[in-house]
């Protein structure tokens, strides 16, 4: 029995393959991409209590910004989105129902990461709520105008821009003010992470692709966050930094290109410089 995630994003972040053992008969398989939506449904299965599953074998696709953009499986999701997975004749689509499925499906998942008891359970399902039209749109909209239209050759939106970070500010806020209240290691003042803190982490970790300058600008005068994700982090190790390996891949590419186009446009100013210079 195989189960398959496809998970490249609507913007065309290129996919991995992640492989791992599914009880000890079956295999899992991941195509994921590396976004906060893929990264967040591949670490239920890939937790530190979940040994039986720790074996990951990852591949990746050509560099996404030499490809065009893709258009999803509809046979998977009808929407023509990602993520989603196929197990057996089973399809699921939303990255929040697949973590919710992840985390339930499998015997071997602590109960932490989403937990039987209701109350609980109802608290996570507030803020997977609450993070769709808050967190993730104003980080994911902002990383995308600013980070990843100028590669993919998109004109640049300033007044969507702008809405994002006045999101994304207000967002940071009202996690630390609201779950992550005086000391507490992960949201709601939990122990242990759930599949909120994943989801909410995730989408936090994208802001990398942005620079370190940019980056420090939204999350420096938040030490609460920052010390939530190293707890995330840790708590998944060595997952977490597997799974965001190719986003730091993805900002490295992109600080190279602008160093090039730098380099370039200052080359072009001297050597215009140097002719009104001849002509004087």
């Amino acid at each position: 029995m195989e189960m398959v995630a496809t998970c490249p994003v609507s913007q065309s972040l290129p996919p991995c393959f992640l492989h791992a053992r599914r009880r000890q008969e079956a295999r899992f398989v991941f195509v994921t991409s590396g976004t906060a939506e893929c990264i967040g449904c591949r670490a239920p299965t890939q937790a530190p209590d979940t040994r039986k599953r720790k074996r990951v074998r990852s591949e990746k696709l050509p560099d996404f910004l030499a490809k065009p953009r893709h258009v999803a499986n509809q046979e998977i999701n009808p929407m023509g989105q990602v993520p989603a997975i196929v197990d057996g004749r089973f399809k699921l689509f939303e990255s929040h129902a697949i973590l919710r499925y992840l985390a339930s499906f499998f015997p071997g998942v602590a109960d932490h990461w989403y937990p039987a008891d209701l109350f609980t359970r109802a608290k996570i399902e507030s803020i997977l709520d609450w993070h769709h039209s808050n967190l993730r749109l104003g980080a994911g909209t902002f990383v995308y105008y600013t980070a990843l239209a100028p590669f993919l050759g998109l004109r640049p939106r300033p007044d969507a821009t702008k809405r994002a970070e006045k999101v994304l500010m207000q967002s940071l806020a009202r996690i630390e003010s609201i779950w992550l209240k005086g000391d507490a290691k992960f949201l709601l003042g939990s122990p242990q992470p759930s599949i909120a803190d994943l989801s909410l982490v995730c989408e936090i970790m994208q802001l990398e692709a942005l620079g370190d300058d940019m980056r420090n600008k939204f999350l420096g005068g938040h030490e609460r966050i920052l010390t939530w994700i190293d707890n995330v982090r840790k708590a998944t190790s060595p997952h977490f930094d597997e799974a965001h390996m190719f986003l730091f891949e993805v900002k490295a590419q992109m600080q190279s290109k602008a160093a090039a186009a730098a380099a370039k446009q200052g080359g072009s100013e001297a050597s215009s410089k140097l002719k009104f210079a001849s002509k004087l």
